[in-house]
């Protein structure tokens, strides 16, 4: 069983734990770490998104950002976005290689699977850049199903409009193009 940090609203742990699935029963407030790459191809920027696997809790078969995944208890924001680099798309690489761009609040309530969850999070967000060869991805079966490259303007305009083939954080997004200066970024909702 999976253990998280129950943490306050700055996402500092309280000292209290919590399975991750009476977290995500309970609304119980914890930690995760997003990884986006990007990458720039013929003057546009690019992001790799993954295609969440179909036995996924939430959000089965939708585009979602490019690694993520929960802080386990005890463990710190960098150290679990390198891990799930590592175990979910197979890119091994070192912490100077990610870029700190801030963290935000992910909080809602759905039905998946015909079950109740609910998210309540603070999300770490890095920047990884490269053009990492879809091909050579050594992707972790119980998670993800593809990984593949989008327009980033694409993905934002795609979000904006509630398409049922992302499921990106709107926050998280923004995050990135603020980073990257891009003026779709500006069009906040």
């Amino acid at each position: 069983m999976e253990y998280l940090d129950i943490v306050n609203e700055n996402g500092l742990p309280t000292g209290s734990t919590v399975s991750r699935d009476t977290a995500h029963r309970e609304g119980i407030m914890h930690r995760t770490a997003h990884v986006w790459i990007v990458r720039e191809r013929k003057g546009k920027t690019e992001v790799l998104l993954q295609k969440r696997s179909m036995q996924k809790e939430s959000f089965p078969g939708m585009y979602d950002t490019s690694s993520a995944g929960h802080i386990p208890a005890g463990s710190e924001p960098l150290r679990s976005a390198l891990r799930e680099l590592e175990e979910e798309l197979g890119i091994k690489t070192t912490a100077d290689k990610l870029e700190f761009v801030g963290k935000f609040h992910i909080n809602y309530e759905k039905v998946f699977h015909n079950r109740k969850f609910r998210d309540n999070e603070i999300t770490w967000v890095y920047v990884y850049t490269g053009d990492i060869d879809t091909a050579g991805l050594r992707l972790q079966e119980t998670e993800v199903d593809e990984a593949k490259w989008f327009g980033l303007d694409e993905v934002w305009h795609e979000v904006q409009r509630g398409s049922r083939v992302f499921c990106v954080p709107v926050q998280g997004l923004r995050l990135l193009m603020d980073h990257l200066n891009m003026k779709g970024a500006e069009q906040k909702p």
